[in-house]
């Protein structure tokens, strides 16, 4: 009976893989095992006497409401043509050197991720705008590719990205958890802040890696990266392009960094900000003020909705003594804490193949979590560890989700192939990168401490 916990994951991966809907697969799942376990006397009812007041829960969390706002924010600088104008002027200005497209690809693409926070809007974005200009170019079908998808995923990683505030919201609650059952009644928090500044330094060296690797093939691949006509440069351009997109995010992260405004209430900062940057560009009409609206709503429900669903499912896998049993294989590993947090991250990669970052943050984190910070695991640190982790797991064939929203806009002269030799450099990167915040945690843990003491 003990291994009911660990039959009831494997279900609901079962049923995804069938493409049913995730919150009705969890909470289906977990309410029919519940059903089977009140009947044999394994499950006691109680649990389910939580739900309502888990749900509400849900509804009144002043953290959540930053999912709407940062939506909101993306989609509307999405629709208002911003990244499409930077990238104009990014080009005119780097377009005279041999890769200077790629090099602002990958830079718009990292302001991109900044400022929406959703790694397929910016993966769609960007190889709707730029794919065909590389390649046009003469650009290596794989190395433009590569470097698209791999420019599209850092909005995992970046803040204010969306994946961050879902992370936070339940590493917060994971931790003080953990410390009640350490018997710690007056627990430490951690906040989507913490873990905002905890990825600036890990999503920086990124960026750079990327950029060092575009230089590097640049010098010995020169015929996967032409040098093209020097372009006439208008640093005016560069400027009212680059400067209102780049003070929103300063304003965002900056209220937040300065301890001015909570997440949400930065987030209600960019929302307010993206309508004033849409009405200066003129791209603000009522038919597009309600295409916004409407996908952010339908953004914003699906994530709500899928947080319902592993709401069920995480109280009916603790009735069923789930949590125990996380901790007695984690502590039963030969390598303790190390040989645990390396479990986890493998299983969250994999995972990574077949659902979406909601729902391995919803699903899995809160299972795992509490157990390994209660042996000891920085939040923080495990927080921009899974993002990192979920952010490679995305790029790597043959399932990796940026590969699939790139494949749905790239014209047929780019085969499935190239994609995939496009983007192993950008995963041999961040392999690297998650070894080294794995050997120095102060990569991450640093600025956090130094801002918040």
């Amino acid at each position: 009976m003990e291994f009911i916990p660990l039959i009831m994951f494997v279900v609901v991966c079962g049923v995804l893989l069938f493409g049913f809907p995730v919150a009705y697969s969890l909470a289906g799942t977990a309410l029919l095992f519940a059903a089977m376990g009140l009947v044999t006397g394994t499950f006691e009812a109680a649990y389910l006497h939580a739900i309502p007041s888990r749900l509400y829960g849900v509804m009144t969390n002043q953290t959540l409401l930053a999912v709407p706002l940062f939506v909101f924010m993306g989609v509307m600088l999405e629709k208002s043509q911003v990244a499409e104008k930077l990238l104009a002027a990014m080009t005119q200005l780097f377009g005279q050197y041999r890769g200077g497209l790629a090099i602002s690809v990958i830079l718009v693409g990292a302001l991109l991720a900044a400022s929406t926070g959703i790694v397929g809007a910016t993966v769609v974005t960007m190889g709707l705008l730029s794919l065909p200009s590389m390649l046009k170019q003469g650009y290596a079908p794989s190395f433009a590719a590569g470097s698209i998808c791999a420019t599209g995923t850092l909005g995992q990683i970046i803040p204010p990205s969306i994946a961050l505030v879902l992370l936070g919201d339940v590493l917060s609650n994971a931790y003080q958890q953990a410390q009640l059952n350490m018997g710690i009644f007056s627990p430490e928090s951690v906040s989507v802040g913490d873990l905002f500044v905890g990825a600036i330094v890990p999503g920086a060296i990124l960026v750079l890696m990327y950029l060092l690797y575009v230089l590097l093939v640049t010098w010995l691949q020169p015929h996967k990266v032409p040098k093209t006509a020097p372009e006439e440069n208008s640093s005016g351009n560069l400027l009212s392009a680059l400067l209102p997109p780049l003070i929103l995010i300063l304003l965002v992260l900056g209220s937040i960094l300065g301890g001015f405004a909570t997440p949400t209430e930065a987030a209600g900062v960019g929302a307010m900000g993206s309508v004033v940057l849409a009405i200066v560009h003129k791209q603000l009409t009522l038919k597009k003020l309600q295409e916004v609206m409407l996908n952010s709503t339908k953004i914003t429900a699906m994530v709500f909705l899928i947080l319902i669903g592993a709401s069920v499912f995480s109280l009916v896998f603790r009735g069923f003594g789930g949590e125990e049993l996380i901790a007695d294989v984690f502590n039963q590993l030969p390598g303790g804490v190390f040989a645990a947090v390396l479990l986890v991250m493998a299983v969250i990669f994999l995972l990574g193949f077949i659902l979406d970052f909601i729902e391995i943050t919803f699903v899995v984190v809160p299972l795992v979590a509490p157990v390994l910070l209660a042996m000891g695991v920085d939040p923080i640190w495990l927080g921009i560890m899974i993002a990192v982790n979920l952010q490679t797991s995305f790029l790597t064939p043959p399932f990796g989700f940026a590969l699939f929203y790139l494949r749905g806009v790239a014209p047929p002269t780019v085969l499935t192939a190239d994609l995939y030799r496009g983007v192993v450099p950008y995963i041999v990167m961040q392999i690297l990168l998650l070894i080294a915040l794995a050997i120095w945690p102060n990569l991450v843990t640093w600025l956090p401490h130094y801002v918040y003491g």
